[in-house]
């Protein structure tokens, strides 16, 4: 059940045709946001903590901005969910009045997922969150409660883990794609670490499997030298 006051309280503003258009929540949450064009450029400072591109999601076949490594981060964490099957990024500035001003706020990501549902994704790290992000991310929760969507705020991922996937989702292009029958047998051999001609030898798929190999064999070395890192 919608929540009445938040669809009149909370207005979008978006890309239309390359026109901004702006209408109140509750006659624009339908619009399929992870369509349209991001409400403003992607920008970065020289000596800033920020650094803006464009991460090219094998979801979508397409690119998608992002104004930091830790959004770059968490695109790649999006592009290898399942369940995603779209991604915007600064989809629409969200407005509202805070009972003292005008307030506006662009999330960073909005997410369709396979089953219809949205979800409306902003990035920050714990330790540079401020009380003005604090209330700008609430008050994004509260309009996507309003309308049925999920809100997330995600930090910074286990290191370790982003190490190894960061590193994996080069092979997501199509001239890595394996039959599943020899990816899950290279992911079988190569649980350990070992030679990339020992390791396609014992997979018994012959040389189509060398470059699988040579992927599964670089995984296991890898996801070791990430450990000894992170306990260094």
């Amino acid at each position: 059940m919608f929540e009445e006051a938040a669809l009149a309280a909370f207005d979008l503003a978006f890309s239309v045709d390359g026109t901004l258009v702006r209408r109140s929540l509750g006659s624009s949450w339908d619009t399929p946001f992870e369509a349209v064009d991001p409400v403003r450029e992607f920008s970065w400072h020289k000596g800033g903590q920020g650094f803006a591109g464009w991460y090219y999601a094998a979801t979508l076949r397409d690119h998608v901005g992002y104004e930091s490594w830790l959004e770059r981060d968490r695109l790649i964490l999006l592009d290898r969910d399942p369940q995603v099957v779209a991604i915007a990024s600064q989809p629409f500035w969200l407005h509202w009045h805070d009972g003292t001003r005008k307030r506006r706020h662009a999330p960073d990501y909005f997410v369709r997922l396979a089953d219809g549902r949205a979800r409306v994704v902003d990035v920050r790290a714990a330790d540079e969150m401020d009380e003005a992000t604090r209330e700008a991310f609430e008050a994004t929760e509260h309009a996507c409660r309003a309308v049925g969507w999920k809100f997330e705020w995600v930090a910074r991922p286990e290191p370790v883990f982003m190490a190894n996937i960061r590193w994996l989702y080069r092979y997501r292009r199509a001239r890595c794609g394996r039959p599943v029958a020899v990816a899950d047998r290279l992911r079988e051999v190569f649980r350990e670490p070992m030679g990339l001609w020992e390791g396609a030898g014992l997979s018994e798929t012959g040389w189509r499997s060398c470059t699988g190999s040579h992927q599964a064999s670089n995984l296991a070395r890898h996801r070791g030298r990430a450990t000894d890192r992170a306990r260094r």
